[in-house]
């Protein structure tokens, strides 16, 4: 999926995004918070509402998808960026304004 892909370096300050490893971990965040946000939803329409089964899923299914494709891109960028600020996989820790750790240097 082209709109998952990062791109390699950013144009204003130049930072090397080819470190991350995001791998999976945003397709679970997605699922994580669609299902959350989803349950409550399901729940209150099959207690109150008196639909069918095929029309719960007409109902259901196209909004769970919307959601948890719609969520994909944020959950990768907030996943890489916690990545960036923590100094993971490759990321320097160390950012303009910041003192590194005496540990690092």
């Amino acid at each position: 999926m082209r709109f998952l892909k990062p791109i390699p370096r950013c144009p204003q300050c130049a930072q090397d995004w080819t470190h991350q490893q995001a791998d999976d971990f945003p397709a679970y965040v997605s699922i994580l918070v669609t299902g959350h946000l989803m349950a409550p939803l399901i729940i209150a329409l099959v207690r109150d509402a008196d639909l069918s089964v095929p029309a719960l899923m007409a109902v259901i299914l196209p909004l769970a998808m919307t959601l948890m494709i719609g969520l994909l891109q944020p959950a990768k960028g907030a996943i890489i960026a916690l990545q960036w600020w923590f100094g993971m996989h490759g990321f320097r820790k160390e950012r303009p304004g910041t003192v590194p750790d005496e540990a690092e240097s």
